[in-house]
């Protein structure tokens, strides 16, 4: 990942705050930290407000067919109501993801937004994980995956995938640890009241 990285949130009506909010919170904290923090936009199919599941209204800074949108160096894709079935017949939100979780440095998933991102087919010949209670489904769902349960997050190469809900911190503040070094994760942590220390996380790093 470049200084001065670009990370953008997809948005989509019925997305969950914890899982939209938790990593843009700790991955915009990188620019009180490193000069050369990430710069955190959202987008989504246009540029109209959404509507989180549990009523917050979000109005997003991009549209998929935008032509000054930014690059995208890390790709978030929080987890929405329909993250396990409408959603994945949207032919634009999978398109999407597809092209620009192709040419992104990383890829992170937020609970049940692993579910795209395996329709998208940018889990395949990875380790992956997401929401606890759907670890079945998701392997009925994409049976060629390799699923981990009972772990917070899931490294494999340029895909982070998660179990979400209050959880979706531990994967962005890996990240941060990973691309700017400890000091900062630990700058963020103290700035959000969350005491981090990855050695007490479980989670899987496969190279």
């Amino acid at each position: 990942v470049k200084t001065g990285s670009t990370g953008s949130s997809i948005g989509v009506d019925g997305v969950y705050n914890s899982e939209l909010v938790a990593p843009m919170d700790v991955l915009q904290h990188t620019i009180f930290h490193d000069e050369h923090g990430i710069n955190v936009f959202t987008v989504s199919a246009s540029t109209a407000p959404i509507t989180t599941f549990e009523g917050l209204k979000i109005i997003p800074d991009f549209s998929y067919e935008n032509d000054s949108l930014p690059a995208i160096d890390i790709l978030i894709v929080p987890s929405a109501q329909h993250s396990m079935d409408s959603d994945l017949k949207n032919e634009k939100l999978i398109g999407f993801v597809k092209k620009y979780g192709k040419e992104a440095s990383y890829v992170m998933s937020l609970c049940d937004g692993a579910f795209v991102l395996a329709k998208a087919g940018l889990l395949e010949m990875h380790q992956c994980t997401t929401f606890p209670g759907d670890i079945e489904k998701f392997k009925a769902t994409f049976p060629q995956l390799n699923v981990h349960e009972g772990v917070s997050f899931v490294h494999d190469r340029r895909m982070i995938t998660s179990a979400g809900g209050a959880k979706s911190y531990d994967p962005a503040l890996y990240l941060v640890e990973l691309l700017y070094g400890k000091k900062a994760a630990d700058g963020i942590g103290n700035g959000l009241v969350i005491d981090w220390d990855l050695s007490t996380i479980k989670h899987i790093r496969v190279n």
